[in-house]
């Protein structure tokens, strides 16, 4: 009986922890995109810049 329920304890444990593993991976995906998406803002900005300039 106290094994199982050292077992239940212990697969909860690692569900929480993979769960937690889950979160960081989409938060950090979340941080590249609004990195990416900044980035791109900048090129197009840059972009526009550079055509009014040759206009």
């Amino acid at each position: 009986m106290y094994n199982m329920l050292n077992e239940d304890m212990a697969r909860a444990q690692m569900a929480a922890r993979l769960g937690e593993a889950q979160q960081l991976r989409e938060a950090t995906q979340v941080a590249r995109a609004r990195r990416l998406s900044r980035k791109a803002e900048r090129a197009a900005q840059q972009a526009r810049l550079a055509l009014a300039r040759a206009l």
